[in-house]
């Protein structure tokens, strides 16, 4: 597998490192008092401090469900997705989309749930009943 890369904006690098070492579970990598880099679950994350931040546009319509775009996240394992739900629940981390199942008992059947990080930014992370269907059609 290849490791992305993904640059995105934050307000500040402390809250930062709070919601992606305590929330997440990130490994913090290098830093600066401008950009921190985590390890995403085997992806590099770069958050580069800024004062501009764009309106989120909600155009996404997903199984019937408006979500926000941009955003990013990742496709964890069932378990990891149950984890990371009780971990955002148990810090009262405040769903956009709540933890619900799309495309029921349909190919690419998947677990869905998104919170804001921090700085505001979008995160979707997923669970695919059937990992290899994850690009089926």
């Amino acid at each position: 597998m290849n490791i992305f890369h993904y640059a995105f904006k934050i307000k500040d690098i402390e809250s930062t490192r709070t919601f992606n070492i305590e929330i997440l579970g990130c490994e913090e990598g290098r830093s600066t008092e401008n950009w921190i880099d985590f390890n995403f679950y085997g992806h590099q994350l770069s958050g580069h401090v800024s004062e501009n931040f764009p309106k989120l546009d909600y155009c996404g319509k997903v199984d019937g469900v408006n979500v926000p775009i941009p955003h990013f996240g990742c496709v964890l394992t069932i378990a990891q997705f149950e984890t990371l739900q009780q971990t955002f629940e148990a810090n009262k981390i405040e769903f956009i989309v709540k933890p619900q199942t799309r495309y029921a008992g349909q190919t690419g059947e998947q677990r869905t749930m998104f919170v804001f990080d921090f700085s505001g930014n979008p995160l979707e992370f997923k669970a695919f009943s059937d990992e290899n269907a994850i690009f089926s059609k």
